[in-house]
């Protein structure tokens, strides 16, 4: 692998352990990793002029579903909440096959390289007519971008009492012999891994309380992660009470999903006993801001998690219920919703920039990624603050506040993934045509 150096750029926000910010320094990447950091330096590779730009580690998203994608604002489910918005679109998503789930991950994961992020997690837990999560590991192969994909599920249907459509679930065995296959495949556990596949039942209103235990002692047996939907809302928290007689913490950590290998996505209604129990078990949270502000789900109490010690990160979540996919624009909101709720001084801007960068990197277990020193992988995002977004901007390393909102250039594992706006490893405009085809049939 060819050496880089990203020289002079303006600013480094490095989210190291001192959180140091430097300014004028270069950035050597070299095998993957980042080699070395100071300035002066020079190389006989390429050099990637950074005056101008701020520089950050990736960006980490912790939850998505990017099979999404294909169904964004559709109508019927604009203004629904969750329950009504996903029987609104069980129908659609039973149509899929491989090609929709392939072309619409692409989509997907373009679209978060575009807001600067270099690893991603995706939860799938529906595959109709064929459809694997082979499908976007391939996908995101291809596209270049470091993975994590969970192999989720949903087994109790309507006449079972559950929410999704019978057609739509699977028997549990299958479930976790196919999981078993997908782990023994792709999952790479090394430093500086690709692809990391997680298990990830989809949630407790689609899957049997068995198919949780033992999706955990299959998960541990492993070695890889658990993923799963928790205490997203009102309704949420409703159905627990009725159908379990506890709350989500209890359910969760009766049934082992509860530790330093599980992350929840939303936790929109975690209460005092279930958050200091994520951090006593240092248990991640997805906190997914613009998801839940669509579906009307509430503001995560995410300032009482962080000061409590729990391990947050952003996702985007769905394309279905965000309806973006713009991981940047998830940090700045998550930043206004703390201080809409809690005061201005709730949450700055370089701490939210931290959640969306070291944050998720904790969450997903990687501690090489998610910070720029020297041994961690070569994920870095370049901001353009030269731009008209940034136009008078007097710290330009909040970068949350004034913007942009699109890198100039992302580097992945030390390949050159974004090159002055354009993603580099795909036909982009093809790719987005035979999207909006595919959405276009749907919708007929």
């Amino acid at each position: 692998m060819s050496e880089i150096l990203i020289k002079n750029a303006s600013h480094v926000l490095t989210m190291d352990d001192t959180r140091r910010e430097l300014a004028g320094a270069d950035i050597r990447l070299k095998e993957g990793v980042i080699a070395e950091i100071g300035q002066g330096l020079t190389s006989d590779g390429e050099v990637v002029n950074a005056a101008g730009c701020v520089v950050t580690p990736g960006l980490v998203n912790t939850h998505h579903h990017l099979y999404q994608t294909l169904t964004r604002a559709v109508p019927g489910g604009q203004d629904a909440l969750l329950f009504g918005w996903l029987q609104t679109l069980y129908p659609i998503w039973s149509r899929f096959g491989p090609e929709e789930m392939f072309t619409s991950a692409q989509v997907g994961l373009a679209e978060l390289m575009m807001s600067g992020c270099t690893l991603t997690s995706d939860h799938l837990y529906l595959f109709p007519n064929g459809s694997t999560l082979d499908d976007t590991i391939h996908a995101a192969a291809e596209i270049g971008m470091r993975f994590h994909p969970t192999r989720g599920a949903m087994s109790i249907g309507e006449s079972d009492g559950g929410l999704p459509p019978d057609s739509l679930v699977e028997r549990e065995e299958d479930i976790l012999n196919d999981a078993i296959r997908l782990i023994d495949r792709f999952h790479d556990a090394s430093e500086g891994s690709m692809c990391r596949v997680g298990v990830a039942p989809c949630s407790p209103f689609s899957v049997s309380r068995e198919l949780m235990r033992d999706a955990a002692i299959l998960a541990r047996d492993k070695g890889v992660m658990l993923h799963t939907h928790l205490a997203e809302n009102d309704e949420d928290i409703a159905y627990s009470l009725e159908k379990f007689g506890c709350r989500p913490g209890q359910y969760a950590e009766d049934l082992g999903w509860t530790g330093e290998d599980v992350w929840h996505a939303h936790c929109v209604k975690l209460d005092g006993e279930e958050i200091d129990l994520f951090a006593r078990s240092r248990t991640g949270v997805a906190h997914c801001p613009c998801s839940n502000c669509r579906l009307g789900s509430g503001i995560a109490p995410v300032r009482d998690m962080r000061d409590a010690g729990v391990k947050v990160g952003l996702g985007v979540d769905g394309s279905a219920s965000n309806d973006a996919g713009n991981l940047v624009l998830e940090a700045r909101q998550s930043m206004l919703l703390q201080r809409v709720s809690r005061g201005a001084d709730a949450m700055s801007a370089r701490e939210a920039l931290e959640i969306a960068t070291r944050g998720g990197a904790e969450v997903l277990g990687r501690d090489d990624c998610g910070q720029i020193a020297v041994g961690k992988r070569a994920d870095l995002a370049l901001w353009d603050v030269s731009s008209l977004e940034s136009a008078g901007s007097w710290d330009p390393a909040a970068l949350l506040l004034a913007g942009p909102v699109q890198v100039r250039d992302l580097f992945i594992n030390g390949r050159q993934t974004v090159r002055d706006g354009h993603v580099t490893t795909v036909d982009l405009p093809k790719v987005i045509g035979k999207q909006n085809a595919m959405a276009r049939k749907l919708a007929g």
